[in-house]
């Protein structure tokens, strides 16, 4: 665009020059006179030449246009009819036309002529703004795309290019031929071009040539730009125009969803393997080997690709997001290893042994998520040492230490993957949500991230420095008053952070894309932005969990006892200030209902942070954590596990105080673990002999040993894979930690000597019932001090279930009166307790396991 130059007149009016004609006559006139003089006296050598307008035929007659040549002090004059053009023509004035329409043949006589041109609408923008009027070589009927550098690419008709670049020239804009920085807006006819991967490396607008045809229906409009937001978005090139696009790996709801946001975003979709397809989006974390060999033209892309092109609202560039056949040889080595097999039963054994070992050393390993952004951390230190003998006290404090900087990790990857970017200035095609969106998503997280550093350098100097009279409950009262002025602001507005996330997400297809492309990072563990941001709901009860198992291990006369106890109480006084207004009457039902169905339930199963997630129905394949054979319910918490077996004898009823009958428990406690000590979920492949099938390796922090648990699923409506997918997220919430699925392993089940072939025959069950009674007997003939009345009971327990027949009617009572005198009994209860020595317990004879357990 040529520069303009403003003259004033000495008469004082606005006059119009174009500056290369002023410097080409003042070089002349320099030639001449051969002379160099003063800018005055070349003014005074050179004719003035002033600025006329000259309203065309219609343009005389309106009105509102005179009004504003008016205001704008320049002199005008009318002319009827292109005859009366030559006698305009004037070397003292520099005519400038007003034209009403730029499409009939007054204008092209005009054009041909070379005269300056413009229309209405720039007089009465000038008049408006008090500006002078714009010196254009270009016919210029609005400024709408004043300012604006467009280049075109894709155009093939000639004619249609010519009519595109003609109305950007009416509308003040400028054209370029060559792609290059100062380009602001590319006209694409289709998207397969250098110019449009260059456009969307710098972030510039790739327009449809509707945009012109559009704007220019618009140029009556005053104040109309042709860049405003509102208007250019309507007329963007969708990310995937001229593609067609085949989705594999995904599952039928992705698949769905991912279909309907290709269709919304200009793309077109067929199934996988039309060859017209353009490309085949890759669900990499899914699909280990394509089932076909792709044709040269098909760009096989991560699914990265689909959802960052959506996020930049532009093709993404498909080199940078290629598949390739991924190659997991830590899997294969873990798999080999449980799939070792022997027929020798002694070689089986250690074989077995050393497959546990190996998942322990595994297990040892620091479950720091895999990427940590830099930013929000600090350097390590030195690694931890460890005393040669590990004190339970130590190991618990380890834990303590392990757990706070896996969510320190986990805050900092909330903030540097989700919250920075979306706070960015300058976003590719504009802010994704808008601030009042952002504040009520994270709210209080950086305040949260920036204490709970604090204290993770702490623990971590206290582990470092280890000394069994180092004080851990100063550490937490040191931040408790931080503590209760971070979490209430938090968790207290979760569930609105909560369901803005769900809407926005709903209404927004950037920031769908934006959680998509974030939620598949390592760092993330695969889990949505919602499931990362319920972590500091969780914290503070899993904090107090651990303090209240670090008291345990405390001795008495070590004066941090009574800090843990002063830390446990702060604790709890911010969980009962957040709780107040937070407690889920259904949550508490259920778990009331745990309580009801399980004899002997621990009490401390009923808290306000707790929540039942899932009921699994099984049976043990194994001596732990009861008989082989035993029908085995799993009630999973939110942070932990409830462990109970079906009852062989349902004697009496529950009455409340207020005389209402419940009906009788119908399973027997067994034993309350929490989700930390589960370190591996073992996925037991199917076999002829071996159905529905899993394991847990469990190991509490105060013991070496691991113990196998092995159970196999009766209930239909769960499929194991859903099942265990669920135990290890909470697994990983409870130990803050982000790749849940590395806690699953896949086992071949003659490496850990699992079957169920033999579950439902009918000798297994006739064999479970004799080892039953004879388990009764044994304890009726103990040597331990028993009661006459409970050898009654024991003698005709088992002799009525060898016969198959109840008991008399006028012993029930005598079994009630046992049932409610063995509860006073004073066993401990086992909830919570490690999990080792409960099994310690089995491992003595017979008799004693039984009177603990039964």
């Amino acid at each position: 665009m040529a520069d303009n130059s403003v003259l004033t007149s000495t008469t004082g009016r606005t006059s119009l020059a174009d500056s290369s004609i002023f410097d080409s006559k003042v070089t002349e006139t320099s030639k001449e006179n051969l002379f160099t003089g003063s800018t005055s006296c070349v003014e005074e050598e050179m004719p003035q030449i002033e600025t006329r307008m000259i309203l065309v035929q219609e343009a005389g007659k309106h009105e509102e246009l005179i009004k504003a040549m008016k205001e704008i002090k320049v002199p005008f004059v009318k002319m009827k009819s292109i005859e009366q053009f030559e006698g305009l023509d004037s070397p003292e004035f520099e005519n400038v036309f007003i034209v009403m329409d730029f499409q009939d043949s007054v204008f092209n006589d005009l054009y041909k002529a070379d005269c300056r041109v413009i229309g209405p609408p720039v007089v009465f923008n000038c008049a408006q703004k008090g500006e002078p009027l714009p010196f254009s070589c270009r016919p210029l009927y609005c400024t709408s795309m004043m300012n604006l550098v467009l280049c075109f690419t894709g155009f093939r008709k000639k004619e249609e290019l010519v009519r595109l670049v003609t109305l950007v020239h009416h509308m003040g804009g400028v054209i370029r031929k060559d792609f290059n920085s100062k380009v602001t807006h590319l006209v694409a006819n289709c998207t397969q071009g250098e110019k449009c991967r260059v456009a969307v490396s710098l972030g510039t607008p790739i327009m449809k040539p509707e945009w012109i045809y559009k704007a220019w229906e618009r140029r009556n409009e005053q104040d109309f730009c042709a860049a405003v937001d509102d208007f250019q978005n309507e007329f963007k090139v969708p990310p995937f125009q001229d593609c067609v696009l085949s989705f594999l790996g995904f599952s039928d709801e992705e698949k769905t969803n991912m279909e309907e946001m290709t269709e919304m975003q200009g793309g077109n979709c067929l199934p996988v393997g039309d060859e017209r397809c353009t490309h085949l989006i890759v669900e990499e974390n899914i699909v280990k080997e394509l089932p076909f060999e792709p044709l040269e033209k098909l760009y096989v892309v991560k699914q990265e690709w689909f959802w960052g092109s959506i996020q930049m609202d532009a093709r993404a560039g498909e080199t940078m997001y290629l598949y390739e056949k991924a190659n997991t040889p830590e899997l294969k080595k873990s798999v080999s290893l449980l799939s070792l097999h022997t027929p020798n039963s002694n070689r089986k054994r250690r074989r077995l042994k050393e497959t546990l070992a190996q998942l322990s050393r595994e297990t040892d390993m620091s479950p720091f998520p895999p990427q940590t952004p830099k930013s929000c951390t600090k350097s390590s230190k030195n690694s931890t040492p460890v005393p040669q003998k590990q004190s339970a006290r130590w190991q618990v404090a380890k834990e303590l230490y392990q757990t706070e900087s896996n969510y320190v990790n986990i805050l900092a990857t909330i903030i540097q993957l989700f919250q920075v970017p979306l706070e960015e200035e300058g976003q590719r095609g504009g802010p994704i949500l808008a601030p009042e969106e952002i504040k009520t998503i994270f709210g209080s997280i950086p305040d949260i991230f920036d204490v709970h550093t604090k204290i993770k350098d702490d623990l971590e100097d206290l582990i470092i420095n280890w000394d069994e009279s180092k004080s851990i409950g100063d550490i937490f009262l040191k931040y408790s008053k931080d503590l209760v002025r971070i979490y209430p602001p938090f968790v207290n507005f979760f569930e609105m952070s909560k369901e803005t996330i769900i809407k926005c997400e709903k209404q927004k297809p950037r920031f769908h894309a934006f959680l998509k492309i974030n939620q598949a990072k390592p760092e993330c563990g695969r889990q949505s932005l919602v499931e990362l941001l319920i972590r500091p709901v969780q914290r503070l009860p899993s904090v107090a969990l651990l303090l209240n198992d670090l008291k345990k291990h405390t001795v008495d006369e070590n004066p941090d006892k009574s800090t843990l106890e002063k830390a446990i109480g702060s604790l709890k006084e911010v969980m009962t200030h957040i709780n107040e207004d937070k407690r889920k009457t259904e949550a508490q039902k259920q778990i009331f209902d745990v309580v009801y169905e399980v004899d002997g339930c621990p009490a401390n199963l009923l808290s306000s942070h707790r929540s039942l997630v899932q009921r699994v129905e099984t049976i043990s394949l194994g001596e732990h954590p009861c008989d082989r054979g035993e029908q085995v319910t799993l009630f999973l918490f939110n942070d932990c596990l409830e462990i109970a077996r079906k009852r062989h004898k349902v004697i009496g009823t529950f009455r409340s105080p207020h005389g209402q009958t419940r009906p009788p428990a119908s399973l027997k406690h067994i034993h309350l673990m929490p989700l930390s000590q589960i370190k591996k979920v073992l996925n037991i492949r199917e076999t002829e002999d071996c159905h529905n099938a899993f394991a847990l390796l469990v190991r509490p922090p105060t013991e070496q040993a691991n113990v196998l648990l092995s159970f196999q699923m009766t209930s239909e409506e769960l499929p194991k894979e859903n099942w265990l997918k669920m135990l290890c997220r909470h697994v990983a919430n409870t130990i803050c930690k982000a790749d849940a699925e590395n806690l699953i392993y896949m086992a071949d089940p003659e490496s850990f000597e699992v079957n169920t072939k033999d579950m439902d025959s009918t000798l297994s069950k006739a064999s479970r019932a004799i080892k039953k009674t004879s388990k009764k007997v044994t304890r009726a003939f103990s040597f331990s001090k028993t009661p006459k009345r409970a050898l009654r009971r024991a003698l005709m327990t088992s002799l009525s279930s060898v016969e198959g027949r109840s008991p008399p009617s006028s012993d029930k009572h005598v079994m009630s009166r046992l049932s409610s005198t063995s509860s006073l009994a004073g066993i401990p209860s086992p909830s919570l307790v490690s999990l080792p020595s409960f099994f310690e317990r089995r491992s003595h004879t017979l008799s004693r396991s039984t009177t603990h357990l039964i």
